[in-house]
């Protein structure tokens, strides 16, 4: 069973859902420290001018978890709702309900808590049916590369997904090799599709809601022409189960 891990995003972009997508059982770190000036609270959609980043306002104490981080009021949802509105227009039309009463219910919610609600609304909208777990449910305790491992033996997996920047930077195998997991390597790159504001030119690692908007009647067969041939040969053929 392959694995994937992340922290909780704010209207997740593309590569996060493809990750969801390749993976068997998807786990959102929704205990992990807040990250300042990161995507927990952060995404970008495209306007007129090129892209705009929308940022849900937090006040977060130095080493807060982000299950524990919350908008301090919420002015935000109407700001960002408009903002919306103005890059996609009319084919804003069929989601603006459903993003309206995802982010209104996520009122007095933690950032963790509305990155689940908005990533449950894409993976529907896209068709994505891979299980999602809080890594809070599931008692497991240590940090970093050996929490994810631990992670990993909790649900029985034999593999983990893992970005290629994060093998770079900071996953350390070390556990996985240990607890006899190996490493797959999400090797993805956004595709082409149809944008506005075409003078602008395409704007890539938008906000999935982009592609949705844009290209609601295949959004997810767009999302896996992004596949640039995993270093596991069986990734692009479980995306697709």
């Amino acid at each position: 069973m392959l694995f994937a891990a992340h922290q909780p995003h704010y209207l997740p972009w593309l590569r996060y859902l493809h990750k969801v997508a390749t993976a068997d059982v998807f786990v959102l770190l929704d205990d992990v420290q807040y990250e300042k000036n990161g995507w927990q609270n952060r995404t970008r959609v495209k306007g007129a001018d090129g892209p705009i980043l929308l940022t849900v306002p937090v006040r977060a104490p130095l080493g807060a978890r982000i299950c524990d981080v919350r908008p301090p009021d919420a002015g935000w949802v109407r700001r960002h709702l408009a903002a919306l509105e103005s890059c996609y227009g009319r084919a804003l039309a069929p989601w603006r309900e459903p993003l309206a009463d995802a982010l209104e219910a996520s009122h007095g919610a933690s950032v963790a808590e509305l990155g689940e609600a908005t990533l449950d609304l894409l993976l529907r909208a896209f068709g994505i049916t891979t299980p999602v777990v809080r890594s809070s449910e599931l008692g497991v305790a240590g940090r970093a590369s050996e929490r994810l491992a631990a992670i990993g033996q909790a649900l029985g997996a034999d593999a983990y997904l893992t970005g290629a920047y994060a093998l770079d930077a900071y996953l350390d195998p070390g556990p996985f090799a240990e607890a006899g997991i190996r490493l797959a390597v999400q090797r993805w790159a956004c595709p082409g599709y149809r944008q506005r504001f075409e003078r602008v030119g395409f704007t890539a690692d938008l906000s999935a809601v982009d592609l949705l908007v844009n290209e609601p009647a295949r959004p997810l067969t767009i999302l896996l022409q992004g596949e640039e041939g995993a270093s596991d040969p069986a990734l692009a053929a479980n995306a697709r189960a």
